[in-house]
């Protein structure tokens, strides 16, 4: 059977994404393959993915998939650091014990969630209203278009008052974040800036770059955070040739490819979206932070002072995290991640971010009408997933990290407000997240009356 070279790229990007989210899905998630068989990796525009074989060995906890047996790609788990894809070739069983997390590392014991939950409504909100939102939120009423949502977590006041779970989902699940990872990163960039080791105007330490004739070389932590590095990167997901598709799925390297690229504009003129960056930065980091620290920085540095005990970063194949898309936690610890930066980087009482940080990141990266970003943080909702609902405003300091798929965390801090929502939506206008949102204010009443115009508003359409 013979096959073209495009068509080998094609078939092994494929295998190397079905490998690697069955992988996290069955050892992360702990979700049973059949489910992640059908919904995750066959389902609407991935169908084509079905003729792609996959088998399992759970004694090595590796996932290969495997098109004919002629083209295959592995994913491997190890403990505390998920999934990765190993380079062809590689022997899966011995790979998975390469590199472990250091003793006290990986696997945690089980501790008391520390969100706190509402015992009871309070006078200013409705809990019909909220609780009807839910139900929209998780019900599926045009089978063309499916919403897929998996889960959906508010939190009003530092109190979860309403959460939601499709089949086969719960409080304990961990779900992949996609690019809401990236927000992550500002926080890990935010710990470094607190401590003092380093400066939003220092250049980033790339050895790659270092060369004095090399342009790059001057390219700063604020202008890759702010994705105005001007560097190349092709995002267009539609391209399974792309630059971000061959980064993850492609490569044993991601930070590296990405670091690869050159200059297309004068760093900090331009904006546009780049998972590369993200890596880049990831990578950075292990430059500031050493490899023997490395592993753990995110859960020393953040997770388990949030008591976010599910989150788990995944590295690519020579131990670099992939920053820009693969962590996974349950919606509860998304919702804690949100709660921080509702907090202004402070939690329990303690700055873990700098004072100003929440500001920075949520200012426009470029001073133009509409733009969308901050610091790795969204701004507004992109079009796809407020379809028909822009007459619905939302408060004026909102912001989100968002993700493929559908994946929100929703911040106002005007409202003292935390949504979750993780789902696995692929059609634009299947998920209309300003809609969503727009309905939980509606159910959950501004004392302080700092959105007045909010209040009475009803959408075109019926209720949820």
């Amino acid at each position: 059977m013979g096959i073209s070279i495009y068509g080998s790229r094609l078939v092994s990007i494929g295998a190397a994404y079905k490998a690697k989210v069955i992988c996290s899905g069955m050892f992360v998630s702990h979700r049973e393959f059949r489910s992640l068989l059908d919904t995750d990796v066959s389902a609407d525009d991935l169908a084509v993915l079905r003729h792609i074989d996959v088998r399992v060995d759970r004694n090595s906890r590796a996932v290969t998939a495997e098109f004919f047996g002629l083209i295959g790609r592995t994913a491997v788990y190890r403990p505390g650091l998920g999934c990765a894809i190993i380079p062809p070739g590689a022997v899966s069983s011995a790979w998975s014990r390469a590199g472990d997390p250091s003793p006290g590392q990986g696997e945690r014991k089980a501790v008391v969630d520390s969100l706190a939950i509402a015992d009871r409504a309070s006078p200013s909100m409705d809990r019909s209203r909220l609780d009807a939102a839910l139900k929209w939120a998780l019900s599926e009423p045009t089978p063309a278009l499916p919403r897929r949502t998996r889960a959906v977590v508010v939190v009003h006041k530092g109190r979860l008052v309403a959460e939601g779970y499709a089949h086969g989902f719960a409080k304990d699940t961990p779900l992949v974040g996609w690019s809401m990872t990236k927000s992550v990163i500002n926080a890990l960039v935010g710990v470094l800036a607190n401590a003092g080791t380093i400066s939003l105007e220092d250049s980033v330490p790339i050895p790659e770059w270092r060369g004095s004739g090399d342009p790059r070389r001057n390219v700063t932590w604020n202008q890759l955070l702010r994705m105005t590095s001007g560097l190349q990167f092709d995002e267009n997901y539609g391209n399974p040739f792309a630059d971000v598709t061959h980064m993850l799925l492609g490569v044993p390297d991601a930070a590296a490819y990405a670091a690869a690229k050159p200059l297309e504009a004068e760093p900090g003129t331009r904006w546009r979206y780049s998972s590369g960056t993200t890596n880049i930065i990831a990578y950075a980091m292990r430059q500031i932070v050493g490899d023997a620290d490395y592993l753990e920085f995110p859960r020393r540095a953040l997770f388990d002072r949030l008591g976010m005990t599910s989150a788990v970063m995944e590295t690519d194949a020579v131990g670099t995290f992939v920053g820009s898309s693969f962590m996974y936690a349950t919606a509860r610890d998304w919702a804690k991640f949100g709660l921080l930066y509702l907090h202004d980087g402070v939690w329990d009482g303690r700055r873990i971010l700098p004072e100003g940080w929440v500001a920075y990141t949520r200012s426009p990266g470029l001073r133009v009408p509409d733009q969308p970003y901050g610091a790795h943080f969204w701004l507004r909702i992109p079009k796809e997933y407020r379809c028909g609902s822009d007459v619905l405003p939302l408060p004026g300091d909102t912001f989100h990290a968002i993700g493929y798929e559908g994946q929100f965390i929703t911040i106002i801090p005007s409202r003292e407000l935390v949504l979750v929502r993780l789902g696995a939506t692929h059609y634009p206008c299947a998920w209309d997240h300003q809609r969503f949102v727009h309905w939980v204010l509606e159910a959950i009443a501004d004392e302080k009356s700092a959105d007045s115009a909010i209040q009475g508003m009803r959408p075109n359409t019926a209720r949820p």
